[in-house]
């Protein structure tokens, strides 16, 4: 699903998750993230409350758009999200964040994101086309 073109977007970009609960959108930006070799997302969470709380209310539903500012090449990711406190995952993110913010702020815990659709967002003949 997530070819060489998305996972190299996917680690080289920063991602811009969305969520809905209770009819209200939310989207922020994140930076601590990372992509699995079979293809998961994996997201650390520093300041995500609103996006867990909807992603508790709306079943996991989660989209994912990535993008290169400077040629427009960008993909809308859609899937389910799962959260974790703790395990290898979980102390990677806190180490990366601690060192960040010099021991300011930590990560309290990761998404990991299940991709079920891609979808080409690039203004070009690929456009919404689904990989």
């Amino acid at each position: 699903m997530l070819n060489e073109k998305v996972k190299n977007l996917l680690k080289n970009e920063m991602w811009d998750l969305a969520t809905c609960s209770k009819n209200e959108p939310n989207v922020v930006p994140v930076a601590f993230k990372d992509v699995t070799d079979d293809g998961k997302l994996i997201v650390g969470d520093v300041f995500l409350e609103t996006t867990l709380n909807n992603i508790r209310e709306n079943g996991g539903r989660i989209a994912i758009s990535i993008y290169d500012a400077y040629n427009f090449e960008g993909y809308q990711i859609k899937g389910k999200a799962e959260y974790i406190r703790e395990g290898i995952i979980v102390d990677k993110f806190k180490a990366m964040v601690e060192k960040m913010f010099n021991g300011a702020v930590t990560a309290k815990g990761a998404l990991i994101i299940t991709p079920e659709k891609v979808i080409v967002t690039t203004p070009d003949e690929d456009n919404k086309k689904v990989l």
